[in-house]
């Protein structure tokens, strides 16, 4: 499947928490009161939001190194109880984002995710905003290879018969950023996310949006 916009392919590429979703909040929240569950001493929010974007396993192996297999294996298990526990009611997009990719859509972009959520996590978040079938297409951390590899993009990529040049990658994260790096993939950062946008500009941007919408005009 391809499409094209003034004359060229292009497909767009969201990181989902801290891009679309409002959600940084709620998963520093789960990986504290998982950290107590499991009697260890509960992350910072700074060190929390540190983490987002990386696959589960990846994230929580960075916040606790020193975990043995086992143990992180029961870190996992109570986080992703508490997540679906907390996030019966999805949290909501920031500002100006279901607006903005519809209109995206109705141009004929086509639109793909690629998050460090779980596939039943993802699936259950958007269900809950009615966007099953919107996007299309997506890739999981626990699919393929968590962020910073460049897998995700490969895979989104050769999807949609797609050449790196006309792509985007749009991310509130240095994992993101080294991620379309690498991948060869164009790179729009989001200065309201989980890294401070200064983090994300040694990147080679083409842009740093402040609020989500002014992606139309930079395309």
């Amino acid at each position: 499947m391809s499409v094209v916009v003034n004359g060229r392919k292009r497909l767009l590429i969201f990181d989902w928490d801290g891009t679309l979703s409002d959600s940084l909040g709620r998963i520093v929240e789960c990986l504290q009161v998982s950290a107590l569950d499991q009697g260890l001493a509960p992350p910072t929010p700074e060190q929390g939001r540190e983490v987002i974007g990386l696959g589960l396993r990846e994230a929580l192996h960075s916040l606790y190194p020193a975990l043995d297999d086992t143990a992180l294996e029961g870190l996992r298990s109570s986080y992703s109880g508490n997540y679906a526990r907390l996030d019966q009611v999805p949290p909501a997009f920031y500002s100006g984002v279901a607006e903005t990719l519809e209109q995206l859509k109705g141009e004929g972009y086509l639109l793909a995710v690629a998050t460090g959520k779980s596939r039943r996590g993802f699936d259950r978040v958007v269900t809950g905003h009615g966007m099953a079938a919107f996007f299309h297409g997506s890739r999981c951390a626990d699919e393929t290879v968590s962020k910073p590899h460049p897998r995700m993009l490969h895979e989104l990529l050769a999807e949609f018969g797609c050449a790196p040049g006309d792509a985007l990658m749009v991310g509130d994260t240095e994992f993101d950023m080294e991620m379309a790096v690498r991948a060869g993939v164009s790179r729009m950062g989001v200065s309201y996310g989980a890294h401070h946008a200064s983090r994300l500009h040694p990147y080679g941007l083409q842009a740093c949006l402040d609020q989500f919408a002014q992606i139309v005009g930079y395309l």
